[in-house]
This record gives C-alpha cells, structure tokens and sequence, in this order.
C-alpha cells in the first residue's frame, strides 16, 4: 500500500510549498504566464493568444473518485507520483478563489510544468485571484506523463491530472469538488448556467424572476443565460453564471466563476449569439483548438482540430454579465434538451422534474465523448460531474424544488421530428422571457401527455406541435416512455413517486 494509500500524510502537507520551494514560481501575473506560453501561442487578428492543444476533451473514461470507484494501490500510487514530480522539474503554481458566497467559496491551488504555462494561463483567466487564504482544493496537472490517468479523492481535495493537456481537465477538476463539497453542507451543485430576469407583469409591476438553466454542453447553455433577452429600459435580463453553481436550501444559488466563461465556439454567429461573439473576439479572449491561420486570421466555422473549439472570454466583456455571480432566489428551472420528440417547452410537476434531472436527456457532444457526437444520450442531471450516488442526488433535487417552490420545465433547442422543424434561438428566448413575465396561457393536452403552451406572446406555437411532425408518434412517444421507465429502473435508492411519473 502506498503512502498515500494509507493516509499517513494529509496530501496537501506532502505538495511542495510554493512560497519556499525553488522549482516552483508561485502567482506569476497573466502577462508573465502568457510571456512563458509564447512558444505555443499563434496571435490571432484580434490581438488575443490562440493554443492547440493534444488532447480536446475530457478523458472521462479514464477518471476515477475514492467514492464511487474502487481504489487499487496503482490509483493511489499514480497520485503518489504526480505529487512527487510536482515536487521536481520547474513548476507554476497559481492560486485562485472560485465562488464568493460565504458558504461557497473555496481557494484551489493548480500545480502545472511551466512549459505547459498556457494551461494556466487560461485556468486562471476564469477564476479571481486570491486573497491570500490557505487552500482548500488542489489540482496537479502534468500532461506530459506516459499514461493519461484522472484520479480524484474528494474527501482530500486532491486531483491528478496525469498524461493531458486539456484545459477542461483542470477546470472541472474544481468545479467537480465545488459541488461535491456544497452537497455535503446540504445544498446540491449543478451542471448549470444562472440568470436574474427583471420583468413587468400584466399589471405592470417590475418583478425579479431568478432562472437556472441545467444542459450538457454545446446544447445552447451559455447562449440561453448569456442572452440580454431584448429587454430594455427598467426590464432586464443578466448573466450571473454559464456553468457550474449549487442550489442551497435557502433558495440561493452561489455560483463558483468569477471572471471568465469557457464558451464552445464552432459555428459562433455573430448575428445569433452576438453577446458571445464580441466576447470572443477581443483581445482578452483565449481561444483553444481554434481554427487560426498563422496570418492570425480565425474561423469559428471549421473544425480544424476538433468540434470541441473553445474560448475563454471575460464576463467584463458581456454586456448581460452581472457584476454578481450569485443568484438570491431561484424561481424557474430549465432543462435544456435535443429530444426531437420534446416540445419546444413544457410545464413539469415536482415528480416529472425528478424525472427530468434523473434523465439527463440530450445529444453527445465532442465536449464529452467526441466519438459518440450526435448520438443521443442520457446523463443525471445533465452533469458528468457528480460523485455519490446518482439516484439520492435525483431525491435530493426532488425535495429542494419541492421545498423552495420552484416551477420547473423542459426546453427543446434542437428540432422536432426528423429535423422538419427547428426551434431556434428567437423561439427559446421568446419563451424564457414570456415564462418570467408569467403570460404563457398552459393546458394540459392529451395527446402527448404533457403540459404544454396553449399561447405565447409573439409566438406562433402551434406550429410546434410535435405529434405534426413526428410519423407514428403515438408510437414513437411509447417507446421512449418505456426507455425512460427502464433507465430509471436501475437506481435502486431513486423514490418510487419519482420512477412513477415517468412522461
């Protein structure tokens, strides 16, 4: 059994002290990291530094955690190592603070070679600097390890990132313990973007409606929370956070990004996402795995080196990003889904909303496995992310919207039937602005069993209607509901009330 196997040493007294240790250059400024990454940059027309990196998603299926895995001495020596040769070679060492609520703020400390400086050069564009506190979580990346090895203990606060350089290692490798620690004070963390909507009602009073939006990537995530909603004047619509926050019993939701996103941009439309656009195309951006010309010349469109194309922009430069990242009260939950036999939005009681967030529903993307993209899949709580139990997480988010009264619905931003009719960001938006302002006249209707608009504002829903477009759709929708049925079946302690209401 190795050292660390046997828990002899707390891990964090056995990574160097980067104040004292001579390898490692602690807190080096954005501009002395991008002066190390120069060797990998290529400047793009905007200014802005772009990297290609060799590994363009996550290894998922090379990842294990000391709770829901068996940890052979093998797993525990390959952390034993990593923390080892952190402790050799020239290292960087950056501290930054994720989160600012007073339940949810954490210090994580990242250990990368410094040849490898790009990593953290945009690991630490997303996250504030610190103020000095002690860690609370720490990360040692070294992609240039012979074997590609993800091992998390979550009770040390230690991840390894061993033989990749991909930038989302290191980011979820974070925002992985984020929501593993925030469940364990009771709230529950999500793969999910927050919004504050400022609306009239129909009597004209200015209400404040607080949106989560829960979707695996590349499903429309950060467009829907990123989008100013067309509101003007004393209404509003701004960004608190694009990726990963927690819901606390008390309604709040903290978010964990301070000052960056990390934003998909293949195919990137300035004219359907111009918020993001502009973001990507200052010179603050990084862009990652980007098509780049070596005149500096960018094309969001070409998948050069993967689909999976990345940017991180900074939220000073989206016009609907909050200057808070943390949402005082969530009232209205959306899972976001490419389920072609999903309406473009439906209404869900607390059970179907279980239902929801235990089935995950969407379309793979190269963000997650770049070999099944486009396939459909099914992730709990559209978060690849959760450690523990998948089905007390599912009771756990049935009683949380039970208890803080939150109305919960499905969105579909893909197409419905064979592809006859796509639902587009003009008609998403419509429908999370109508939501908030409270005038979507529902019914419950028969044929597809749903809860779905009878009427929106400045939207022709009917011609959404998804038995129209769908051959043999009584057909079609039985056997989905009996996937779903099955799915659910293989979460022994999910509650039977969820497994029931299966729609």
């Amino acid at each position: 059994m190795s050292e660390t196997g046997t828990k002899a040493r707390p891990l964090a007294e056995q990574l160097p002290d980067p104040s004292t240790a001579s390898n490692v250059r602690y807190n080096p400024s954005l501009e002395e990291l991008r002066e190390l990454a120069a060797h990998e940059e290529t400047t793009t027309e905007f200014g802005s530094p772009s990297y290609v990196s060799e590994f363009r998603s996550r290894s998922s299926d090379r990842t294990k955690n000391t709770v829901d895995h068996d940890f052979s001495d093998e797993d525990y020596d390959l952390v034993d190592e990593a923390i080892e040769l952190a402790g050799d070679g020239e290292m960087l060492c950056v501290d930054r603070l994720m989160g600012r609520h007073e339940e949810a703020t954490f210090c994580c400390r990242l250990f990368v070679p410094t040849e490898h400086a790009r990593i953290a050069l945009a690991w630490a564009n997303l996250f504030e600097p610190t103020d000095g506190r002690e860690p609370d979580l720490y990360t040692v990346q070294l992609p240039d390890y012979d074997e590609t090895a993800i091992r998390v203990l979550p009770d040390e606060g230690v991840t390894a990132v061993l033989g990749s350089d991909y930038l989302g290692e290191a980011k979820k490798s974070f925002l992985r313990l984020f929501m593993y620690r925030l469940k364990e004070r009771g709230g529950l963390g999500l793969h999910a973007g927050s919004k504050r909507v400022r609306v009239r009602d129909d009597d004209g009073d200015l209400q404040t409606v607080g949106q989560v939006f829960m979707g695996l990537s590349a499903t429309g995530k950060s467009t829907l929370t990123s989008h100013g909603c067309w509101l003007e004047g004393a209404e509003d619509a701004t960004m608190l956070q694009d990726d990963v926050c927690a819901v606390l019993p008390d309604g709040s939701v903290p978010g964990s990004e301070g000052k960056g996103l990390f934003i998909k941009t293949i195919g990137l439309d300035e004219d359907e996402q111009p918020a993001l656009y502009r973001a990507a195309t200052d010179e603050s951006a990084i862009l990652e795995n980007v098509a780049v010309d070596d005149d500096g010349s960018v094309d969001f469109d070409e998948d050069r080196y993967t689909s999976n194309s990345r940017a991180i922009v900074q939220r000073s430069e989206l016009e609907s990003a909050d200057e808070e990242i943390d949402l005082e009260q969530v009232d209205q939950v959306f899972f976001i889904t490419r389920n072609p036999l999903m309406p473009p939005v439906s209404k869900l009681t607390d059970e179907q909303a279980a239902v929801a967030f235990m089935l995950g529903e969407s379309i793979e993307t190269s963000a997650g496995d770049p070999s099944r993209a486009g396939e459909s899949i099914r992730v709990v709580g559209t978060n690849p992310f959760i450690i523990g139990s998948e089905g007390q997480e599912g009771n756990l988010f049935y009683d949380l919207v039970g208890e803080l009264d939150v109305d919960c619905y499905v969105l579909n931003t893909g197409y419905l039937g064979e592809e006859s009719v796509d639902i587009g960001v003009t008609e998403s938006v419509t429908i999370l602005t109508e939501t908030a302002r409270g005038t979507i006249e529902w019914t419950d209707d028969e044929q597809t069993g749903l809860t779905i608009p009878e009427s929106i504002p400045e939207l022709e829903i009917e011609e959404f209607y998804v038995p129209d477009h769908v051959d043999d759709y009584e057909e079609a929708v039985a056997a989905l509901r009996a996937e779903r049925r099955e799915y659910l079946e293989q979460f022994d302690d999910l509650l039977e009330e969820i497994k029931d209401a299966v729609y």
